[in-house]
């Protein structure tokens, strides 16, 4: 999945309507929510504050307002850009001033749609990877040499502690395990341990889309 890398507010007209979207990254729906109504109240005299929204790491709670536009001509297609680009924990309102030409269904889902769109593409997305997190143990004889070895490679090095023994925080792709394990026992003679502590999740920039 992918969140935006960062919120803000992004206009286009069309027909003289004026088309507003705000974004915001929120941790849950509570600040979904909070944003929602915060938007609402600056634009209490709009003719709709239109409003989707996708949480959660898999993106499993999704929800929508047409707020009187035509059902299905707004909170939907502003929900389908979020879905379509995988984007997760992020709120869009599109706040809509009437020009005084009515769009029709058709043209109010694409500019709905488009109005999302281009603020995505305006303020930028990340994409979210799960690594694993992996304590490295190692004597300080072999330690100095190491880190700069595990620093010099792809792996993230998060932390590095000097305890009985000198302890390297590293984070990887789980799929990436195996060669990390031939690799220590290269670099260190096979003198040096490691133990799996758990994930994280680390924002980084996207593939390109084919």
């Amino acid at each position: 999945m992918r969140t935006i890398r960062r919120g803000g507010e992004h206009e286009i007209e069309i027909k003289k309507s004026r088309f507003i979207c705000a974004l915001a990254r929120v941790d849950g729906e509570e600040a979904a929510r909070a944003f929602i109504a915060e938007r609402r109240k600056e634009h209490w005299n709009a003719n709709h504050n239109c409003t989707a929204y996708i949480l959660g790491d898999d993106g499993a709670i999704q929800r929508s307002s047409d707020d009187g536009e035509p059902a299905g001509t707004a909170g939907v297609p502003m929900l389908e850009v979020l879905r379509h680009r995988r984007i997760t924990d992020t709120v869009a309102v599109v706040t809509r001033y009437f020009g005084g030409t009515k769009l029709g269904a058709g043209g109010l889902i694409r500019a709905y749609g488009n109005s999302v769109s281009a603020a995505v593409d305006e303020f930028g997305l990340l994409e979210r990877r799960r690594l694993l997190v992996v304590d490295v143990y190692a004597d300080y004889v072999l330690g100095g040499r190491l880190e700069s070895d595990l620093r010099d490679s792809s792996l993230t090095v998060r932390e590095v502690a000097y305890e009985d023994r000198i302890r390297i925080e590293v984070a990887l792709p789980e799929s990436g395990l195996s060669d990390f394990e031939v690799r220590l026992a290269e670099l260190t003679g096979g003198r040096a341990e490691f133990e799996v502590r758990g994930t994280t999740t680390v924002e980084v920039e996207p593939e390109q889309d084919s």
